[in-house]
């Protein structure tokens, strides 16, 4: 089956690498032009996990242009509502419309406790991991109204936002308000065709999971573990005999959602958790 998003737009944050990137370039295979943004440097100061760069970015676009469909990209902060609305204006006015909104941007920080978070690691997480999908999707929505034919909304939460682990409160904290999100917008939008939903993935292959700090939380007993050593205990995590998904595994759900397969599915919590949540 090919062009299951055929002559859409599709408007991605954190496009820069990772799962970003993925459904960038799944959904541009499937016949979408894409609308790209990410910050492309560092959020918070209290992490080693590198930031994505320009470079990365740039690799994107190349990557969606391989495929023959056209991308627009700026480097957005999404904590910064004005410079999003601009990114997705300009988007629109270059390719002509919104179909599809992937709220994906999002950090990882910390490690602590709750009671011995920092408070600039809880404002970081809650600031871009929560409140910068809001407003990614209420500088988008106005483009699906005035486009008239519905459209998809995609957020990604996390198997986080639906159940607790230790130390990533924050995180937790921000993931279940990213479902909140969803349901709401849901209600919300729904008269006008518009569906809301997100995707809850589990551990996934990309450098929010894959680094240093994940694997000593992960595998305290070790001096420096690897990531043999994290596949060990993340296995433990599912049902499934793996410790991590890929990211076109997430894509493949986003391609789903914002497919017309998906026309009469609103409001669900997608989870891509190789059985997380049966445990």
């Amino acid at each position: 089956m090919g062009g299951r998003v055929e002559g859409k737009v599709a408007f991605i944050t954190g496009a820069a690498r990772g799962q970003g990137r993925s459904h960038a370039v799944r959904l541009a295979e499937e016949g979408a032009d894409i609308i790209a943004i990410d910050v492309c440097g560092p959020i918070s100061t209290h992490t080693d996990i590198p930031p994505a760069t320009p470079d990365d970015l740039a690799q994107t676009v190349d990557l969606v242009k391989g495929t023959g469909r056209r991308i627009v990209s700026e480097q957005v902060d999404v904590r910064d509502f004005a410079a999003v609305k601009a990114a997705v204006d300009s988007g629109v006015e270059q390719l002509g419309r919104l179909d599809i909104v992937v709220a994906n941007a999002g950090i990882g920080n910390g490690g602590q406790t709750l009671d011995h978070t920092s408070e600039e690691d809880w404002n970081d997480m809650i600031d871009v991991n929560l409140s910068g999908v809001w407003k990614s999707v209420k500088a988008a929505v106005p483009h699906l109204l005035a486009g008239g034919n519905g459209g998809s909304i995609i957020l990604t939460s996390s198997v986080g936002g639906l159940k607790p682990y230790p130390h990533t409160g924050h995180y937790i904290a921000a993931k279940h308000g990213v479902i909140g999100l969803m349901r709401t917008f849901a209600v919300e939008l729904g008269q006008h065709s518009i569906r809301v939903n997100a995707v809850c993935p589990t551990n996934v292959n990309t450098p929010l999971f894959m680094n240093e700090g994940t694997m000593k939380l992960f595998r305290p007993d070790l001096e420096n573990p690897g990531p043999d050593d994290l596949a060990v205990a993340a296995q433990f995590m599912h049902v499934l005999p793996v410790g991590w998904v890929e990211p076109r595994d997430i894509s493949n759900a986003v391609l789903f959602l914002a497919s017309d397969e998906a026309r009469y599915v609103t409001g669900l919590p997608v989870t891509v958790d190789a059985g997380s949540m049966l445990k």
